[in-house]
């Protein structure tokens, strides 16, 4: 028999293994629950809930397994879903604010070298390829200056017989100037106004409004006889550059000649690309920019009037994310999948502008594979570098795998016929770029290009050209050759200046790049 005490002992201690036991079949009941979906009881207003509106309790993915209770993320599965959202927003911001990354990396690249609003780059004997610029070309005299509206409206006067633009800090197109631009190729004067500019607007100018303070100005002048210097005098003759408030007494333009200087104009591909970003986000109105890339770019930390300063687990998703967006933009710029972008149903030559469109817009909609590869690859906006214009603009066509479809190889030795009649009214070209720097090809020649403004080139019988691309020439064509190098890739672009009709209806089409055996 126990005792009264002993026998309440015992009930107690019952009663606290009971509690217990109760206790850890509900946190096992939790678990389960929590790995394997139980159905609620029926109750008065239940009704039948369609499955593909819940979530199950468990769920693969490519983040590996998501785990819910009753559609609520646990801790971990809300860690992953966290870093992998900043890390597509990440991505997405590389992708869509590289054209302002690219200006960023033009207008220091320019500054390095003394470039400001009354001095500007003459590259007087042509670009070659100690110049990081993304695929210039080697054929006619680049003007580049760059343009600060801070302190009110700029003026613009420029010469006869030009190619030339003007781009926003964003890389949007604001005018054209010369050939293509409403002068007509005659020069003019032209009042390049600042964001929210109010004050009366003097007659006597073409204006162009910018919604940056920031505006790059590019243009170019063509060889004479296969010289330079007439289009470095006409630029130096009749290029001014000055505020309007001392239109009465206007300051000196200053050339730089910039031919054969070393120095970066190109984005970074790394971390640093959102700090370029993050510069223009700080200098630059906030209603210069669409509400909804502001947003991606405040959901990575940058914001007007705020530093930039993630912390090190949002650094080391960056990181990736622009490891990562960099992949993507050569895949899209050198293994592009969109086939409207090539020009023949089964040819690789190809351009971000083949439809013809500087806004890249397809049917009322904006390809972004388009705009992407065009940014990764190239610079300058405007319309006469996209839209037909017979005998006047300027079409590019980029050729980034041979015949066979493989990826030059600087090693080997490979061949481009161009038939008969090659349709430009001013001249052709071909380029070569590095694949790495996206700039021009740096070998033993100074200009990695040949074209119909060389005089050694010859033609085949029937005016057809071949094209030579090896580390070395093939006998008899030193000519008609292209310097490669052994260990690296290449790609090019034929130019074509005052395209005529058979480029545009593909009645002449040029073959595809053949390795030669």
């Amino acid at each position: 028999m126990l005792s009264g005490m002993n026998r309440r002992a015992l009930l107690l201690s019952g009663s606290s293994l009971i509690t217990a036991t109760s206790l850890s079949a509900a946190g096992l009941a939790t678990t389960v629950r929590a790995q394997q979906q139980i159905a609620p009881p029926k109750l008065q207003m239940t009704t039948d809930i369609p499955a593909d509106i819940t979530t199950p309790d468990s769920v693969d993915t490519r983040l590996g397994t998501l785990k819910f209770f009753d559609g609520i993320p646990d801790k971990e599965t809300t860690q992953k879903v966290y870093d992998n959202l900043d890390f597509q927003r990440g991505v997405d911001v590389f992708l869509n604010t590289m054209p302002g990354a690219s200006l960023y990396a033009m207008r220091e690249g320019l500054k390095s070298i003394g470039v400001n609003n009354q001095t500007v780059a003459l590259f007087e004997t042509l670009m070659d390829s100690k110049s990081l610029f993304l695929t210039p070309n080697t054929e006619t005299v680049y003007l580049i200056g760059w343009l600060d509206l801070k302190d009110g409206p700029m003026v613009v006067e420029t010469p006869p017989n030009t190619l030339g633009f003007l781009n926003d800090f964003w890389f949007r197109y604001i005018i054209d100037m010369g050939n293509a631009g409403p002068d007509k190729g005659k020069g003019g004067k032209f009042l390049v106004l600042p964001p929210g500019y109010k004050e009366n607007i003097p007659e006597g100018y073409f204006v162009a409004k910018s919604t940056t303070y920031g505006v790059w100005l590019g243009s170019r002048g063509f060889l004479i006889d296969g010289s330079p210097k007439p289009a470095v005098e006409n630029f130096k003759k009749h290029l001014r550059i000055y505020p309007l408030a001392q239109v009465e007494n206007r300051p000196e333009t200053r050339f730089i000649n910039a031919s054969g200087m070393a120095f970066n104009t190109i984005h970074a591909n790394n971390f640093e690309f959102y700090e370029e970003v993050n510069h223009i986000v700080q200098e630059e109105p906030i209603e210069a920019q669409d509400k909804e890339l502001l947003g991606q770019l405040a959901s990575i930390g940058i914001v007007k009037g705020r530093p930039f300063a993630p912390d090190g687990r949002m650094k080391k998703i960056l990181t990736e994310a622009a490891a990562v967006a960099n992949a993507t933009a050569r895949a899209i710029s050198f293994n592009g999948r969109d086939r409207n972008f090539f020009f023949y149903p089964s040819k690789n030559w190809y351009s971000p502008g083949a439809e013809g469109s500087y806004l890249w817009e397809r049917d009322g909609v904006r390809s972004l594979d388009g705009r992407i590869g065009m940014f990764y690859v190239a610079t300058g906006v405007t319309p006469a570098m996209f839209e037909k214009m017979v005998g006047v603009g300027s079409q590019y066509a980029i050729a980034s795998l041979d015949a066979d479809k493989h990826p030059f190889d600087g090693a080997k030795t490979y061949k481009l016929h161009l038939p008969p009649n090659v349709p430009a009214k001013t001249f052709w070209s071909v380029v070569l770029y590095d694949t790495q720097t996206r700039s021009e090809l740096q070998t033993d020649q100074r200009l990695p290009s040949n074209g119909s403004q060389n005089p050694a080139m010859k033609k085949n019988a029937d005016n057809s050209y071949d094209i030579y691309f090896s580390p070395k020439a093939p006998a008899g064509q030193e000519g008609n050759w292209i310097q490669t190098v052994p260990g690296k890739s290449f790609f090019l672009i034929m130019r074509l200046y005052g395209p005529l009709e058979p480029w545009f209806d593909k009645t002449w089409q040029p073959d595809d790049v053949v390795p030669v055996k």
